[in-house]
């Protein structure tokens, strides 16, 4: 989609979505859906038993927020336990990760910036000491 075909408004039939291990994503905005280039946004809906284990995003930072459900949140090696309308802040290239440890499905926003940046995205860590022995295995 050129800029040209970016999208202001962006409606649920817009959403582009991607089946992650850890659960279903609907970008919301992001480069190339909208004319972006700061922010990102993505709705995540993790079923029970799921994590996005520890990882790092080397360029971006991200609020991460929950919209309904409970999820097991980590920044560094603080841990909290977030209902909806809570949310945790994660500095860029601070390793983080989410669990879903309880019996019902979570659904949370995860708000990234910027939307543009160069090298990879996510680099994961869940099996580097000392994040592999801090939780256990992911779930």
């Amino acid at each position: 989609m050129s800029c040209a075909e970016c999208l202001r408004f962006v409606t649920s039939k817009d959403a582009q979505l991607e089946d992650l291990p850890w659960g279903q994503h609907e970008w919301l905005a992001r480069a190339g859906l909208t004319d972006s280039k700061l922010l990102q946004l993505v709705r995540v809906t993790m079923p029970p038993g799921r994590s996005h284990a520890f990882h790092r995003h080397p360029s971006m930072e991200e609020l991460v927020m929950v919209v309904s459900g409970r999820v097991e949140q980590w920044v560094g090696r603080e841990k909290r336990i977030l209902g909806p309308g809570e949310l945790a802040h994660v500095p860029m290239d601070e390793v983080h990760g989410s669990y879903n440890v309880f019996q019902e499905q979570v659904v949370f926003l995860a708000i990234l910036s910027p939307a543009t940046f160069e090298g990879p995205a996510l680099i994961d860590v869940s099996q580097d000491e000392p994040w592999r022995s801090l939780r256990g295995p992911p779930g």
